[in-house]
């Protein structure tokens, strides 16, 4: 699975190990994220994610 990073802070949303502070198990796609999720450092949404190369 491909880790996504954000563009505002550089956190890096890693498949493996999900978000557990924001309820999202391991394993969990990007892709497969709710609409309002939001990055558990600065706080942007989904969007502001791009693919890690």
């Amino acid at each position: 699975m491909d880790k996504y990073v954000c563009t505002v802070c550089g956190y890096v949303y890693d498949p493996a190990e999900g978000d557990p502070q924001g309820g999202i198990d391991p394993n969990t796609p990007f892709e497969d994220l709710p609409d309002d999720w939001i990055c558990p450092v600065c706080g942007v949404d989904k969007g502001q994610f791009e693919k890690q190369d």
